[in-house]
């Protein structure tokens, strides 16, 4: 059973050894060695996950028995709707359906009218993954992020209202 475990500012450190062992195995080969190093550095350093959290973004230990599987981190951005930011787990632990409990679990704690996120035009796992889960593409945004990069990326959304 998977358990999401409220992550408090010492776990920091682990959530970004997490996010650059996960990226350098999936970005790596869709974006390149040195947008996945600027990316890393600008939002995962730990002053940049301290704001991250100051500014509302709660982040949380994905876990299964003894065994942390990966992280997420979430927000409100209205009364009940949610911005998923972060949603990773190692390659070598995501079994079939890991992903899905994720979800439904996250789904659970936070009775959302809707859940937001972005994700990489070129990720077409994770694409899949999130129209596997009810989510549909809201629109196309490119983002300028600086140092000449941009995320293309689509804007998925899930709506539990209707």
């Amino acid at each position: 059973m998977i358990h999401l475990i409220l992550a408090n500012e010492s776990d920091l450190d682990a959530i970004a050894a997490m996010a650059r062992e996960i990226w350098d195995q999936h970005y790596v080969p869709m974006i390149g060695r040195e947008q996945v190093d600027y990316m890393l550095g600008k939002f995962y350093s730990h002053q940049s996950l301290v704001e991250q959290q100051r500014k509302g973004h709660r982040f949380y230990l994905i876990r299964r028995e003894d065994e942390t599987l990966g992280f997420l981190s979430v927000s409100k951005s209205g009364e009940a709707d949610y911005f998923l930011h972060k949603l990773y787990i190692y390659s070598r632990k995501a079994n079939a359906g890991a992903g899905t409990e994720v979800l439904q679990e996250l789904i659970k704690m936070t009775e959302p009218k809707s859940l937001t996120l972005t994700v990489n035009r070129q990720n077409y796992k994770s694409i899949n993954f999130y129209f596997k889960n009810g989510f549909k593409i809201k629109s196309v945004e490119d983002f300028d992020i600086g140092n000449g990069y941009q995320m293309n990326d689509f804007i998925m959304e899930r709506r539990f209202d209707a």
